[in-house]
């Protein structure tokens, strides 16, 4: 068994980890752009073969200290690349880098190569040749944070080429990026129950295909010439041929069995004859249907009543000029209202703007990548609503009970929420012990209301079934009284098993919506995680922040998506540190600075442990915010606990603060006790809970502690560094 790593673009993560894991692949777990993997040779020539989502699949052969350039080459060296390459034969290099002392990927490259050639040369004489385009084996070198890690790129090249693309349209869509949207709207499902695929504005024919070979369970990397292990010298041929007869003899089944349900129409008859030609490269091109057709006569193939609708409308980047694409992206959505009755539809839109204008309610959203453009996935059950709806089922006493709660609630706080500009709030909060949950409203900025439901654990002498039927009841009620669809109502359920209750498989949707507070735009998840990215109990705290970090350097800890950080950059700060383990939450946390217009060197993302980086860091700040978890078991970092560790903590975060600086502490720990006997002999603590505790949370005036420590006025005095505005 090996390790690997299946690249990939951003948004697919969660698909390709469930088609690793379909494939055989072991040790499986999503990453930032990519997903870990372990198996055998096999199984790393199925991801290659089989893939229909990866970029690329590479194996690791060392990692080590890169600090600079010696250290670099020394460590190339350290791998016997005879095992890997003939001196005779070809190699090219592939370099990252980044948060690292070697800047360029370009040299980094460079110094790979010669470390590669002087091995072999210093060896016999003889040298290998370098080859950019189809090497006998490609190098990928990453850095990241001064450690590199060097691996081979099995794929060669990046896997979307599969082989069949004769030529393409102006703006062409990836075939991984084609393969995700068809996995998100379900057309392998469809295609079973004996749906029809069609695409209205068809291009070069990319999601067609990629739906054909799907359906006909075609390898999609069986006609690719080259692959980067071909001439890697741990090839194992037999294997690999084998594997190959299998592809084929699958896809042979695959086409004779396959139907001919696939329509695409295009208004350029230069990309229908595009589109033609690329079906017959891929082998499909008898089962398709393709005319010359304007958008606005699309309409579903005589005697087929059931398929999916999918295309990529351009956006307006490239293929025309925004102003007229709302004009566009209405009539598909007029088009499919008025005649796919029945169907369903696939959409990917340049923004949520543009997929708003189709006046179409979408069931599903996702964010998807194509290229560099951020994009979003929009899923839509055309069926026609019956013409009278249904009468909704009488409320229990019990429910009844809570929907009067829940208007007495939204009653007393509308007018405050309004007076304040407050979006984000909870609304209810266990305030009937029988119906056991926490209901939060988030108010994206287009103006609509999505509900935030998390189930807190019942008694044990609740049934479980009774348990489930008053979660439904709640978000019945809370829907109703707070005019949401069931599809913005977001449920976190836990489930009892051995070591008590917890929460269940969480959703991968990979759905963000867009929220303003105070003036500031964050990207929120209701379904894919534990906690939805923005903390609403701190609210008032990244005020106080925001507040107090005028002129000042500012320091983040467990910095999760950096909301704390956009607040104090909003307020003045010379320059913003957030400090995370997760490489998720950084990317989320870079997002949200980005969005609200703060980016450059001035506002830096740390993946590293708080302490870790405490002890690494020389920097001095005049403002520190530290928000610990309850207790961390993290294999990436000590173990960590709160109410044991807060004092060294601190104390580790005095050593990073200014002569007049200020630290921000709080925690979630209910039973959290501050251990001031200790601390005040180094601080001044002001305790700060009572004011940080927004009016929607007054039920709950322990959900979390907030303290706000300077150093003792004893010590600023001998403090050498005097300013908060210094940092190094």
């Amino acid at each position: 068994m090996s390790p690997y790593f299946a690249t990939c673009p951003k948004g697919l993560e969660y698909l390709l980890r469930d088609e690793l894991v379909a494939i055989g692949a072991s040790d499986v777990r999503e990453a930032l752009a990519g997903v870990h993997f372990s198996g055998t040779l096999e199984i790393a020539y199925r991801a290659c073969l089989w893939s229909r989502l990866a970029s690329r699949v590479l194996r690791p052969l060392a990692e080590f200290d890169a600090v600079d350039d010696d250290a670099l080459y020394r460590g190339v060296q350290d791998i016997e690349w005879s095992q890997h390459l003939a001196a005779h034969a070809t190699f090219a290099v592939d370099a990252g880098t980044a948060m690292s002392k070697l800047t360029h990927s370009q040299f980094i490259g460079l110094r790979t190569k010669d470390a590669v050639v002087d091995q072999f040369r210093q060896r016999d004489g003889n040298r290998p040749g370098i080859d950019t385009d189809e090497p006998d084996i490609r190098i990928n070198v990453r850095l990241r944070r001064d450690r590199a890690t060097v691996s081979l790129d099995l794929a060669g090249s990046p896997l979307h080429r599969r082989g069949w693309r004769e030529v393409q349209g102006e703006a062409p869509l990836k075939e991984n990026l084609a393969a995700a949207m068809l996995l998100r709207a379900r057309w392998p499902e469809m295609y079973a129950d004996g749906g029809a695929l069609l695409d209205p504005m068809c291009g070069s024919g990319t999601l067609l295909i990629e739906g054909a070979l799907m359906a006909a369970d075609v390898a999609p990397g069986l006609r690719r010439q080259y692959f980067g292990f071909l001439g890697w010298q741990q090839h194992d041929i037999a294997l690999w041929r084998g594997l190959l007869d299998e592809a084929k003899q699958r896809a042979e089944t695959g086409l004779r069995g396959l139907r001919s349900v696939f329509f695409g129409s295009d208004a350029d008859p230069r990309m229908v004859q595009t589109a033609k030609r690329n079906a017959q490269e891929a082998g499909v091109a008898g089962f398709f249907t393709l005319d010359r057709q304007d958008l606005a006569h699309a309409a579903p193939p005589p005697g087929l009543g059931y398929g999916l609708v999918i295309t990529n409308p351009p956006y307006g980047e490239r293929l025309g000029e925004r102003a007229e694409m709302p004009k566009l992206y209405r009539l598909l959505g007029d088009t499919l209202r008025a005649r796919f009755s029945g169907w369903r539809a696939a959409v990917l839109a340049g923004d949520v703007e543009l997929g708003r204008a189709m006046r179409l309610h979408a069931d599903k959203r996702y964010a998807l990548y194509n290229g560099a453009l951020e994009t979003v996935l929009l899923t839509f059950d055309l069926s026609q609503r019956d013409e009278a709806p249904r009468e909704p089922k009488p409320l229990s006493a019990g429910a009844q009970m809570l929907k009067n709660r829940l208007e007495k609630n939204v009653k007393h706080l509308r007018k405050r929420l309004a007076r304040e500009g407050v979006h984000c709030w909870r609304t209810y909060d266990q305030d009937l012990p029988e119906y056991a949950a926490a209901i939060d409203v988030y108010g994206d900025t287009s103006g609509n209301a999505h509900l935030h439901i998390q189930e807190y654990r019942a008694p044990a002498e609740v049934p479980a079934d009774i348990a489930r039927l008053r979660l439904r009841e709640i978000a019945r009620v809370a829907g109703d009284v707070l005019g949401v669809p069931r599809e913005r109502i977001a449920i976190k359920t836990r489930e009892r098993g051995k070591g008590g209750s917890k929460y269940g498989q969480l959703d991968r949707r990979n759905e963000f919506i867009e929220v303003e507070e105070d003036g500031l735009k964050f990207l929120v998840n209701l379904t894919d995680y534990l906690d939805t990215g923005l903390f609403l109990d701190h609210r008032l705290v990244r005020a106080k922040v925001r507040e107090l970090a005028h002129g000042k350097c500012f320091l983040n800890l467990f910095a999760y998506t950096a909301t704390a950080s956009v607040h104090a950059a909003a307020g003045g700060a010379l320059e913003t540190t957030s400090v995370d383990l997760s490489a998720t939450y950084l990317e989320w946390a870079s997002r949200n600075l980005a969005l609200n217009g703060f980016s450059g060197a001035s506002h830096r993302l740390m993946q590293f442990d708080a302490l870790e980086f405490l002890q690494r860091d020389r920097g001095h700040y005049g403002l520190i915010f530290v928000d610990p978890p309850t207790f961390s078991n993290s294999k990436r970092a000590e173990d960590f606990d709160v109410q044991r560790d807060h004092v060294k903590l601190l104390d580790a975060c005095r050593e990073r603060l200014t002569r007049d600086g200020v630290i921000v502490f709080s925690n979630n720990f209910r039973r959290f006790k501050l251990d001031r006997v200790d601390l005040e002999q180094r601080f001044e603590i002001e305790d700060w809970t009572a004011p940080s505790i927004p009016f929607d949370f007054a039920r709950r005036a322990d959900i979390h502690g907030c303290w706000l420590l300077r150093r003792r006025k004893a010590e600023q005095g001998v403090n050498p560094w005097d300013s908060a505005q210094v940092k190094k």
